[in-house]
Order: C-alpha cells, then sequence, then structure tokens
C-alpha cells in the first residue's frame, strides 16, 4: 500500500468522505487522491515521492507558483510580528488600496476570508441596497456554497430555482433564478417580465466551474444594460478571473463595469482570503456605514494580507500577463495537436491562462454544451497523465491553470504526455 493510500484510509475515519472539499476525493475520475508533501515553483511532490508538473495550482491563486520566494519571505516576515490582532492594520490597508487602483469599480473594498464569503457578503449587499430580493445567476456557474447560490434550474428556462443541497431551505432557492449561461435573450426576456423584483445579477464573467467557457461578443455588456436599465445591481464573480486574465481581471479584458465585485484566491498568494467591493454608493451600505451586518474576526488576517500584497506587487512587473498568455497559448496548441493525432473529438476553450479540454466536437458556450463532453475518456484520460507526472483538474469540468512558474519545457512536457495519454485512451 502506497502512503497516499495509507493516509486516505485513515481520513476516511475522521473526514466525511477522506477530504476536505469534495472534488479532491478524486469521485469524478475515479481511483483514489494523491497526499501532497510540498510544492516548490511548478511541482507538487507526493508523499510516496512522486513529482507532477501541476496544472491545478490550488485551484487557480498560484499564479505565482508554490512557494514563490517573496510570498514566502513576506509571510515569515508577518508571523514574527504575530498571526491575527482583531484590529486594523497598515496591511491591510495596503492591499485594499492596490486591489482599488486595479480595479476601479470597487470603489470600496472590504476583505474577507474566502470567496463563498465575498459573494454571499455582496448579495446580502445588493439586497440591502435594492430592497429587492430576487437574484439572479447562471447554470452551471458557481460561487461558493451559501445557500442562495446552491441553487439549480428549475424545470424548463428562467424559472425559481430549486435547492441543489440538502440542508437549502426551499423558500430561499425560490428567490433565486437561474438562466443559461450566454443567453442575453433569457435574461432581457427575465427582465422584462419581473425586473422589478431582481435585486442582482451574478455571474463569473469567464465561466471557470463548467470548465472554462468564456463570454460570447456582447454577453456581458448586454447583462450591464439590462442591469443598469431596471435598477438592478450586476456583480462580477471574480473569484477565479481577478488578477488572472488581466492584472484587472475579466472587467479590464472585457471592458464591462460591475456594480459589485468578489475577488479571492489569488490577492492571497494561496492563503484564505477574499473581497468584495464596488460602487460607493453600494458599500456604504455596509455596517459600521449602513445597516448591511457582515463581520469577521479574521477579516484582512495579517499573514494573507502580506502573502497578497506581494503577489500583487509580483504581477506587475513588465511583461507578465504577455508571458502568461504565450503560455496558455502553448499549451492549448499542445493539446489540439494531441487530440488531433489520436483523432479524439476535443474543444479546447481558453481565456489567458486559464483552459479546458473537453471530450467533445460540440463547441462550448453554456453548461449544456459542457455537459456533451465525454467524462469517461476525461477519467481515462486524468489518470494517463497523472502517471506520466502531469496534474490536471480531476473533473472535466474545472480549469487548468497556467502559472509564471511553468517553464517552456513544462509545456512541452504536457503536451508530449497527452499525445501519450490520448493515444492509450
Amino acid at each position: 500500500m502506497t502512503r497516499s493510500s495509507s493516509l486516505f484510509a485513515r481520513s476516511m475515519r475522521v473526514i466525511p468522505g477522506g477530504v476536505n472539499s469534495p472534488v479532491r476525493a478524486f469521485r469524478g475520475v475515479g481511483g483514489e487522491p494523491f497526499f501532497v508533501e510540498r510544492a516548490e515553483g511548478s511541482r507538487l511532490t507526493d508523499v510516496d515521492g512522486r513529482s507532477y508538473i501541476d496544472f491545478v495550482g490550488s485551484w487557480g491563486p498560484l499564479i505565482l507558483g508554490h512557494a514563490a520566494p517573496a510570498v514566502v519571505e513576506a509571510v515569515t516576515e508577518a508571523a514574527r510580528r504575530g498571526t491575527s490582532y482583531g484590529a486594523p492594520t497598515p496591511g491591510e490597508l495596503e492591499l485594499a488600496e492596490m486591489i482599488t487602483r486595479a480595479f476601479p469599480s470597487m470603489e470600496l473594498v472590504r476583505l474577507v476570508s474566502s470567496g463563498t464569503e465575498a459573494a454571499m457578503s455582496a448579495i446580502r449587499v445588493a439586497r440591502g441596497f435594492t430592497g429587492r430580493d430576487v437574484i439572479v445567476k447562471f447554470e452551471g456557474g458557481y460561487h461558493g456554497h451559501a445557500d442562495s447560490l446552491l441553487v439549480k434550474a428549475g424545470s424548463g428556462g428562467a424559472t425559481f430555482g430549486v435547492p441543489d443541497s440538502a440542508g437549502v431551505p426551499a423558500a430561499l432557492a425560490e428567490l433565486t433564478v437561474t438562466l443559461g449561461y450566454n443567453d442575453l435573450d433569457a435574461a432581457r426576456d427575465l427582465f422584462r417580465a419581473q425586473g422589478d423584483r431582481v435585486a442582482a445579477i451574478i455571474i463569473e464573467p469567464v465561466a471557470g466551474n463548467m470548465g472554462v467557457v468564456p463570454p460570447l461578443p456582447g454577453f456581458l455588456d448586454g447583462l450591464r444594460n439590462v442591469t443598469a436599465r431596471h435598477g438592478a445591481l450586476l456583480i462580477f464573480d471574480e473569484v477565479i478571473t481577478g488578477f488572472r486574465v488581466a492584472y484587472g481581471g475579466a472587467q479590464e479584458r472585457f471592458g464591462v463595469r460591475a456594480d459589485l465585485t468578489c475577488l479571492g484566491k489569488i490577492i492571497g498568494a494561496g492563503l484564505p482570503v477574499g473581497a468584495y467591493g464596488g460602487r460607493r454608493d453600494v458599500m456604504e451600505r455596509v455596517a459600521p456605514l449602513g445597516p448591511v451586518y457582515q463581520a469577521g474576526t479574521l477579516s484582512g488576517n495579517p499573514l494573507a494580507v502580506a502573502a497578497g500584497t506581494a503577489a500583487l506587487r509580483a504581477l506587475q512587473a513588465p511583461g507578465v500577463y504577455e508571458r502568461l498568455e504565450r503560455l496558455g497559448a502553448d499549451l492549448e496548441r499542445g493539446l489540439v495537436a494531441a487530440a488531433e493525432k489520436a483523432r479524439v473529438p476535443a474543444t479546447v476553450n481558453r481565456v489567458g491562462s486559464m483552459l479546458t479540454g473537453f471530450f467533445t466536437s460540440t463547441a462550448v458556450r453554456d453548461y449544456a454544451s459542457a455537459k456533451t463532453a465525454d467524462t469517461t475518456r476525461y477519467a481515462r484520460f486524468f489518470h494517463g497523465m497523472l502517471e506520466r507526472g502531469v496534474y490536471l483538474a480531476p473533473s472535466q469540468f474545472e480549469a487548468a491553470f497556467v502559472s509564471l512558474a511553468h517553464s517552456p519545457d513544462d509545456i512541452e512536457a504536457a503536451a508530449r504526455a497527452a499525445t501519450e495519454a490520448l493515444a492509450a485512451v
């Protein structure tokens, strides 16, 4: 028995499913997860001594790679001064200022401890600001596990939602409407019918949780226009895209300004942190300025903000995003070439340094088309890549992330592994 297998067996006795987040259990691809011993740069090493080129990157935040020296130094120095105060610090102010400069739409920003907390808080602020209760989300979009957002579509388009998890009250789920991603006509129809009830639309401007699905031309602009016309707010969940697809996130890349924005992951360089912010008049409703209550002892944690500040400074260096774009494009070309050589139907969607290869010949533009992908083939491909030292997400419907720590040799090695793995499956 490997050490990973032994540890997983022990974990099953004390942790639900043996893991602290469901996708880690490998249920989407079969088999058992490996346990990580350490990581540096572009590579993970498991407890059995196997090394992998990592394209998961802690699900996106490690844009500098693992154990980036500047981040390690910043966290070490901060830890020597104390790990938590429950009081304001210069560090959290500096990070907040960096965020507001990068995202001009975020005139005021509140730091929290996770992306889930950021999305949950943004929804509460939107309801408090508008005095309305209904939230609109998109099928296949994930915004954390808060009750209002664990909702799937009802029977038919533009219907009120039903709970997507046990423990979510049906009465609360009914306040969330689910639409098809990239379906602007459905959004317009909904607002024509009941726009005066909608507090906000929340959307991943580039979908990352049904695999990478970019917005069609005009889709985000259309949502911006329809929400403004009906007095609702537009919330961009940039937990994945923020500082990833551009320094100013999807708002910079696509030129669309949100009313509220949720951030996470990268702003802590891998430490637990998140943020939400937006228009001054909206954010002034947040306590202690206004009646919308949100609080957290660990919000603005000194270790997390030190790590995040170091990471954002590094991302300001000239040529950073051009390099990420090149590496992402090279990986995309390698995956496409491997699929063509193996005569396997595949579609690769990429936005900057995030991408997904779907085993389908269908163009993937929404959740329905993403679901045409052959998940059985992906499971075999995943294990084939893992055997060849390349770690991809253990689910067809997740993203791969390229970091600044990946070298051209890493990308070439991944392309070779893909060619071999696809030939075998």
